[in-house]
């Protein structure tokens, strides 16, 4: 997420009373966010957290850092999301030998049938497209991984000499598995903070398992229809960015993600264990994803439950923990929960 962006106000700007426009914007939202949860409810079993975060995520022209073990259906679930919004859908598996053009693109040799001219050609890589999956991305070299990382932080790639805007909406989503670490490369702290969320993806209930194994070894293929358009969502990703926001609330975002810098003020039970705290890319992270939170709940306003609701996705990740918190077994989400607790709503 950039640093900084331009936004004009204009028709999708929420300013004071919403217009009828704005009311059938935002119900049309509401509405549709029950709608592609059922459609992706037809495919998928639980995760209904999951899904709501990917939907905050790509509303924000975010991206998302989905971890879990094999098997638990984070490729079917994108795919499936992808559907439901109309997207062109594209999956690329992380592999050690993956080149950074076999991502992006790379320029052919072409000939000219009637002049026997050669000239070079782009072929665009999996990278355009609207939806895209990064299978397993800490399982390829540093290299690749930066070429992925720059079309998500600039949404363009550049080749050579030129430069080829990517599709909108564009969305990627990264998987990571959490207990194979072999002849993987991990994502540094500075890539990692390039994703505004990192979720975390649990096993099901037995209930839920039971359901899957139905759901999965019968006849029946289950299938999700659309429910949005991408011209449509492109249009609701404009919404987003002009949903007031009180000052208090822009604060208390501030406040919280600057008591995660160690010196900086914040509590010393949780400064202990970290050695360096989250940038104010976490904050844009915050207030983006708790008005989009808020249109998706059918709200022209953001609460401080939105902020406190998405503080563990924004924040894991971001938080670099020193080697006390490997000895106390102290995890990211344990200090989040903590710091919630410690600092105050208002000032």
């Amino acid at each position: 997420m950039p640093t900084a962006e331009p936004r004009t106000a204009g028709p999708t700007e929420l300013n004071g009373q919403p217009g009828h426009d704005d009311v059938a914007a935002v119900r049309r939202l509401a509405d549709a966010r029950q709608k592609i949860k059922q459609e992706v409810g037809r495919v998928i079993v639980g995760q209904s957290d999951i899904i709501d975060l990917l939907l905050v995520g790509m509303l924000c022209r975010g991206h998302v850092l989905l971890h879990g073990v094999p098997g638990l259906g984070k490729t079917l679930m994108a795919k499936t999301l992808a559907d439901t919004l109309a997207m062109e859908f594209r999956r690329v598996q992380f592999t050690p030998d993956l080149m950074p053009s076999d991502i992006t693109g790379t320029d052919i040799l072409k000939e000219d049938p009637s002049s026997g001219r050669h000239s070079l050609e782009f072929l665009p890589g999996p990278v355009f497209t609207n939806f895209l999956l990064a299978d397993e991305i800490n399982r390829t070299p540093p290299k690749t991984q930066a070429a992925l990382l720059q079309a998500m932080q600039e949404s363009e790639v550049t080749v050579g000499r030129q430069t080829f805007p990517l599709p909108r909406p564009f969305f990627v989503v990264a998987t990571q598995n959490p207990i194979e670490m072999e002849g993987t490369y991990p994502l540094p702290e500075a890539q990692v903070d390039r994703f505004m969320f990192s979720l975390r993806v649990g096993y099901p209930t037995i209930e839920e398992e039971v359901r899957i194994i139905k759901g999965t070894t019968g006849t029946a293929v289950a299938k999700a229809t659309a429910v949005l358009g991408t011209e449509e969502v492109v249009r609701l990703q404009e919404y987003v960015r002009g949903v007031p926001i009180a000052e208090s609330v822009v604060n208390y975002a501030a406040r919280l993600v600057s008591a995660t810098r160690p010196g900086c003020g914040g509590p010393a039970e949780i400064h202990k264990y970290i050695a360096y705290g989250a940038s104010p890319r976490a904050s844009q992270c915050l207030v983006l994803g708790a008005k989009a939170q808020a249109l998706l709940a059918g709200r022209f306003h953001v609460d401080f439950a939105d902020l406190k609701a998405l503080a563990a996705p924004v924040l894991r990740h971001r938080l670099v923990l020193n080697f006390h918190a490997r000895a106390d077994k102290v995890d990211a989400d344990m200090l989040v929960a903590r710091l919630l607790a410690a600092v105050p709503q208002e000032v």
